[in-house]
C-alpha cells in the first residue's frame, strides 16, 4: 500500500535511474521537443499567480465539509468529515505538476479536455487557462468538493468548464459519448488497477494521433505500478514519459517504435 517510507523508496529509485532529460540519448525531434518547450519551459505564466492565490485561500481555510469518496480514499485523511485546509493540502496537485498540465495544454492546445477527479478545481483551472477555446469536462464524485471547485472557478473567473458530479463510471460514459473525441484526458482519481484500465480502455476508442492521456499516481501502490505497465505495452501506445508522480502517455504516429522515458522532473 500508499505509504511515505514506500513513496521515499519509489523516489530514490526513480533519481538514480531517470534520465536528466538533457537530450543525452534522446533522437526523437518529438521527444526533445516535449522536453525542452514543455517540461523544462521555466517561464511565469500569467495564470500561475492568480491560481496559487485561490490554493493558498483553500489551504486557509478550516471549515469542515461531508466527503463522499468513491476512490481508493485518501492515503492522509480517513474521516468523512474533513477540514477543506486539510483536503487542499493533501490531494491538491503542487504547483509544480498543475502548471505541467497548463503548459502540455497551452503547448499543444487539444480542444477537448476530459479531467476524472476535479478536486477543488486547482488543476481544473490551469487545463482550462492553458487554452482558453478548448472545452474542459471534469467529474468529481463528491458534491461538496465539486461545490467548492465551483467557487474556484467562477473567483478565476473561467467559463470554459463543464463541471460533473457522481461516479466516473457513471459519468464518463455520458460525457465520451457527448464529446466524440478526447484531445487530452486527466485521470487522477480511484487510484486501483482494475477502475484505471476501465478509464484507459474507455478513452483509447476516443484518441488520436494528436491525444493526450495523463495518469496521476503511477506509483500510489503496486496495483498502480501494473496498471502503468500494461498501459505503456498497448499497442496504439507510441509514447509515454514517467515522472514519478504522473505518467504521461501519447499515440503519435510519427514515432516509429514504442519508446518510453524516466525522466527526472
Amino acid at each position: 500500500m500508499h505509504s511515505r517510507i514506500n513513496l521515499a523508496i519509489k523516489y530514490l529509485q526513480y533519481y538514480l535511474t531517470a534520465s536528466n532529460g538533457k537530450g543525452h540519448g534522446i533522437h526523437s525531434p518529438f521527444v526533445f521537443d516535449f522536453i525542452k518547450n514543455v517540461l523544462r519551459d521555466k517561464k511565469n505564466y500569467d495564470c500561475y499567480q492568480t491560481i496559487e492565490s485561490r490554493r493558498k485561500e483553500l489551504l486557509g481555510q478550516s471549515s469542515e465539509i461531508e466527503v463522499k469518496d468513491f476512490g481508493a480514499g485518501s492515503a492522509v485523511i480517513k474521516t468523512k468529515k474533513r477540514k477543506i485546509a486539510a483536503i487542499a493540502a493533501s490531494s491538491l496537485k503542487p504547483a509544480k505538476y498543475a502548471q505541467l498540465l497548463f503548459r502540455i495544454v497551452n503547448y499543444y492546445k487539444p480542444v477537448t479536455i476530459l479531467e476524472l477527479g476535479t478536486s477543488f478545481g486547482i488543476s481544473t483551472a490551469y487545463l482550462a487557462c492553458g487554452n482558453e477555446n478548448a472545452a474542459v469536462y471534469t467529474i468529481e464524485g463528491s458534491a461538496a468538493i465539486a461545490h467548492i471547485a465551483s467557487d474556484t472557478f467562477t473567483s478565476l473567473s473561467i467559463k470554459n468548464i463543464e463541471s460533473n458530479i457522481g461516479d466516473f463510471k457513471d459519468s464518463l460514459p455520458v460525457i465520451l459519448k457527448k464529446t466524440g473525441t478526447t484531445d487530452l484526458a486527466f485521470i487522477d482519481g480511484n487510484h486501483r488497477k482494475a477502475p484505471t484500465l476501465a478509464y484507459f480502455q474507455q478513452l483509447l476508442p476516443q484518441t488520436n494521433t494528436s491525444s493526450i492521456l495523463i495518469f496521476d499516481d503511477i506509483h500510489w501502490s503496486a496495483e498502480m505500478e501494473d496498471a502503468w505497465k500494461a498501459i505503456q505495452a498497448n499497442p496504439q501506445v507510441t509514447l509515454t514519459f514517467d515522472l514519478l508522480f504522473f505518467g504521461i502517455v501519447f499515440f503519435n504516429t510519427d514515432i516509429n517504435h514504442k519508446q518510453q522515458f524516466s525522466i527526472r522532473f
